[in-house]
């Protein structure tokens, strides 16, 4: 790696811990009285359950240095229930028109053994990072830090972050593999464009047993459509278990409070709630002679992750 690019690596990354650091005096906005927020409308907004930015209408976007539009800020998504499920109903599926996944048979069946057999599995129960596109539409929101050079999107969720090149340059060599893959950008006009390769296919979509594998693809578009609202689409691509390319879409609603902030997610890697992933619940619990007494139905935080920030 040459001087120039560790520089460079090392100048963003500063930026990013900077911009994870507490402010004091925050003004964000606390849950609902009663404890789940409502299913629509709201802070929460019909694509809850997670706080969500209300939906302000902005004029035209700033610019940036680059030209480009400024896309600094704090952001969370609108696509529709896809952290539960991203298919179907409750996701942001838009092609195919049916809004399934175009599983093969082999992949199909084995999302459904996921489901039924092997729910403790589900990664992120394990407060591993998300992995591209799960992170787009990942509770609690992100920042963007937008540099002429880099474009940062940095998840409240696992303290993971994204520091995506805008210059359009090579992959990592193939053999490397990441959670959360190598995200390389360019310029279209006015939308950037993220294809992200290298992941380590071992995140899954959703809580749904929809899982990935290591040649997965995915071409993120981010297009501002005001100074309020980013619009956002991904197609996936993955021959190995889909019959066809898949696109989802959705927006990112910005958030206008001056005193807002990224919290600490405090996430226990090997979640040691695990053992409440009963058979009832779709998995095998794993093995702990330590474990207490299993919790009444619900109380598990791997079962309501978005439940337990704390």
């Amino acid at each position: 790696m040459n001087k120039t690019l560790l520089s460079s690596f090392a100048a963003c990354a500063a930026a990013v811990a900077m911009f994870f650091a507490p402010v004091p005096g925050s003004g964000q906005a606390p849950p609902a009285k009663g404890g789940a927020p409502k299913a629509k409308g709201g802070a929460y907004g019909p694509d809850g359950p997670y706080y969500q930015a209300p939906e302000t209408k902005g004029g035209p976007p700033k610019r940036g240095k680059d030209g480009k539009p400024d896309m600094n800020g704090f952001w969370t998504p609108r696509l529709n229930q896809s952290i539960f499920n991203v298919q179907g109903k409750q996701g942001a599926i838009v092609d195919p028109a049916d809004g399934m996944l175009p599983y093969t048979p082999a992949a199909a069946a084995k999302a459904k053994d996921n489901k039924a057999n092997h729910m403790f599995d589900e990664t992120e129960a394990h407060c591993f990072q998300s992995g591209v596109p799960h992170t787009a539409y990942q509770q609690f929101g992100y920042q963007i830090l937008h540099t002429p050079g880099y474009v940062a999107f940095m998840p409240e969720y696992a303290h993971s972050y994204r520091v995506i090149p805008t210059d359009n340059r090579k992959h990592v060599p193939g053999d490397i593999k990441l959670f959360m893959g190598d995200g390389v950008g360019h310029w279209e006009g006015d939308t950037f464009v993220v294809e992200t390769t290298n992941q380590n296919g071992v995140v899954w979509l959703d809580m749904e047993g929809n899982f990935t594998t290591p040649n997965i693809k995915v071409v993120e578009k981010f297009t501002m459509k005001d100074l309020n609202q980013i619009d956002y689409e991904a197609t996936i691509t993955d021959p190995t278990i889909y019959t066809q390319p898949w696109t989802i879409r959705g927006n990112l609603g910005r958030h206008d409070d001056p005193n807002y902030e990224l919290m600490e997610f405090a996430c226990h890697e090997g979640n040691i709630d695990l053992e409440h992933y009963t058979e009832a619940e779709g998995g095998k619990a794993k093995a702990n002679p330590n474990a207490a007494p299993a919790a009444a139905p619900g109380a598990g935080a791997a079962k309501g992750k978005g439940k337990g920030k704390q």
